[in-house]
């Protein structure tokens, strides 16, 4: 795959985080016990939920499916980042710049439409208790997975796509440590007003039918805890959906947080710095949100553990 008509580069140098080696050889041991803990930390609960009878509903069903994403999504940039830290030469080809985007755009998507899925689930699951197996069977919740797949890499190939329309005659150097596409837009010596439209465009129609369907949710979520009579009975409703709601707002305000900042207020340095946050930070937290605050898992790695030991 070769860039647009009169295109002069063929490959791209990034920046990366800092030009400091000392500075560089600690960013690579910090990055690297964080990639590794995501990793560890996603496949733990893969091994937890499927090794567990009681946790096979379709609230885990979904977590599964946030792991996988976790770690598909902090695998496009981590492995890239790691090795630049520990090399002088920090060039990437375009076609491998544009697969970067792609399957960086299309597991961000794809997470969107999870969560909201995920928050659809807990609707049906609080707000219609005894209708709740009967909603969410197997075949929904494999469609609404499949959806978010589907949503998410369609909207990713549309820009990916694009990218492939523009010509690049240099300059060549990214302030980055990944490929971005943003950035990638001002290196092109050709018209970007459609990408930037289109950008702006679907990333709103993402978020925000996204954004939508879990407000709603949540709307209808709150009002029916707040009709629980007992205490412990709104206390436990909520607990179920706590760690979800932690997520979310991980999520949603690290993108805001990268899209709605005026560019004015912010510069380049900032920005790939805060871009850490969703590629690297996030991933490897989310295990431990769902670890540490539902007793459900809790409860199935102690018998994981304890037959494990048994074994031995």
């Amino acid at each position: 795959m070769k860039p647009g008509n009169g295109s002069a580069v063929k490959e791209f140098t990034l920046l990366g985080l800092t030009s400091d080696p000392e500075l560089e050889l600690l960013l690579f041991l910090f990055f690297f016990f964080i990639y590794t803990f995501t990793v560890l930390g996603n496949l733990s609960i893969l091994l937890i939920v499927s090794g567990s009878t009681q946790l096979h509903t379709p609230m885990y069903y979904f977590l599964t499916q946030l792991s996988i994403l976790d770690m598909a999504y902090s695998s496009v940039t981590a492995p890239k980042l790691l090795a630049d830290l520990l090399t002088r030469k920090k060039t990437i080809s375009f076609s491998e710049c544009i697969v970067q985007i792609y399957f960086f755009g299309a597991f961000g998507s794809t997470e969107f439409f999870l969560l909201a899925a995920m928050a659809f689930d807990r609707y049906a699951a609080i707000c219609n208790p005894l209708l709740y197996p009967l909603t969410m069977t197997k075949g929904l919740c494999a469609r609404l997975v499949a959806g978010s797949y589907i949503g998410g890499f369609l909207h990713s190939l549309i820009h990916a796509g694009c990218l492939f329309q523009l010509s690049f005659c240099g300059p060549n150097v990214m302030n980055h440590f990944a490929c971005d596409y943003p950035v990638i837009l001002k290196l092109s010596c050709t018209d970007i007003s459609l990408n930037n439209l289109l950008r702006f465009l679907l990333a709103a129609l993402v978020v925000a039918s996204s954004l939508l369907v879990i407000l709603v949710s949540y709307s209808y979520i709150i009002t029916s805890i707040l009709r629980i009579r007992t205490t412990t009975g709104r206390r436990q409703a909520a607990s179920t959906c706590i760690s979800h709601f932690t997520c979310v707002s991980l999520f949603y305000g690290s993108a805001f947080l990268m899209e709605v900042r005026p560019s004015s207020s912010s510069s380049e340095e900032e920005n790939k710095i805060i871009a850490v946050i969703p590629t690297m930070v996030i991933p490897s937290l989310n295990p431990l949100i769902y670890s540490l605050r539902n007793n459900e898992v809790k409860e199935a790695l102690r018998t994981i553990l304890y037959k494990t030991i048994k074994k031995l």
